[in-house]
């Protein structure tokens, strides 16, 4: 199994989407004198700009950004492959004698760079497609029940109904025969938050839930709908990683008959519980420090409380 070891010497900013990071990492890179890396698991897909808020041309004229419009849509992209990407990025930047400086919200990127991973084998695709079709079959409950018995360590840490996560462990322990707990225990072990410099903004519930309805209906505003057509134009489909992308799925069964004022109400709703989901990892990093700010920001003086509490 390959294993990617934690990255050093870099700055972390982060936080649930809507909050407000790309002004503030923006402001925060000028003052450090840094490159940003992107820490978004949508925005390294060409042409999915709008859906993934990805930052615009302007602002990455402004600080050189990495890890952005890399693969097509089609193409599936693993974990792996970020952060051999980030690895190359960092040995770049630090070439030019830049800080660097990540900036996104995709909560599974951050741990791994942060910590290392047991990355375990390769996906094999047919596998999970035989385990899906498993849960069709018996129901995500009976193959929870069968997780807990071959590898209660890791059912522990996996909701029931995350069947992404459930169904890769179960693939694991299939293709190795090993639990995947046991790959994984050694990159549990987090840095205290003094100790590095991992900022996540954090703004008050009502507040944040307010920025992503939004969010959300600007997107539909500055053309998310045609951005989809373009993307889905003849006969052209998304790829099993891009596809997960919050609102691009919901718009494609739109624009196959459903109705608009529910499929908006759907994103919103799955973006707030993305949200809470990446604000559930967050807390759960011993690394992170927590920077709350609330209404209108001055992106260029919560830059320089960060940059100081560093």
């Amino acid at each position: 199994m390959n294993e990617a070891e934690p990255v050093r010497d870099c700055w972390f900013l982060t936080g649930a989407t809507a909050v407000g990071k790309s002004q503030v990492g923006l402001a925060l890179a000028r003052q450090l004198g840094a490159e940003i890396i992107s820490l978004d698991s949508m925005a390294i897909y060409r042409g999915m700009d709008i859906g993934t808020a990805k930052p615009t041309l302007a602002e990455q004229a402004e600080v050189p950004h990495h890890i952005i419009d890399i693969v097509d849509p089609s193409e599936d992209y693993s974990i792996e492959r970020y952060l051999a990407a980030a690895q190359a990025a960092i040995a770049d930047i630090k070439s030019r004698n830049r800080e660097v400086l990540f900036v996104g919200g995709t909560p599974l990127y951050l741990k791994a760079l942060l910590r290392g991973m047991s990355s375990g084998p390769p996906a094999d695709w047919q596998m999970r497609d035989e385990i899906a079709a498993e849960v069709a079959l018996v129901g995500n409950d009976a193959l929870y029940e069968r997780l807990e018995q071959l590898d209660p360590l890791a059912a522990s840490l996996i909701h029931p109904h995350d069947m992404r996560r459930l169904i890769r462990a179960l693939e694991v322990f299939r293709t190795t025969g090993s639990p995947i707990s046991h790959e994984q225990l050694h990159f549990d072990q987090g840095t205290l938050a003094d100790d590095c410099r991992v900022f996540v903004l954090r703004r008050p519930r009502e507040e944040q839930h307010a920025r992503i309805n939004e969010r959300v209906e600007q997107m539909f505003v500055r053309g998310l709908i045609d951005e989809v057509k373009q993307l889905t134009a003849d006969g052209k489909q998304l790829g099993r990683t891009a596809s997960q992308a919050v609102g691009y799925q919901e718009v494609i069964e739109h624009l196959a008959g459903g109705d608009y004022d529910k499929m908006v109400a759907k994103i919103k709703t799955r973006t707030r519980r993305f949200a809470k989901r990446q604000g559930t990892w967050f807390r759960s990093l011993c690394e992170c420090r927590f920077v709350d700010i609330e209404g209108e920001v001055d992106a260029e003086a919560v830059a320089s409380q960060i940059a100081k509490s560093a």
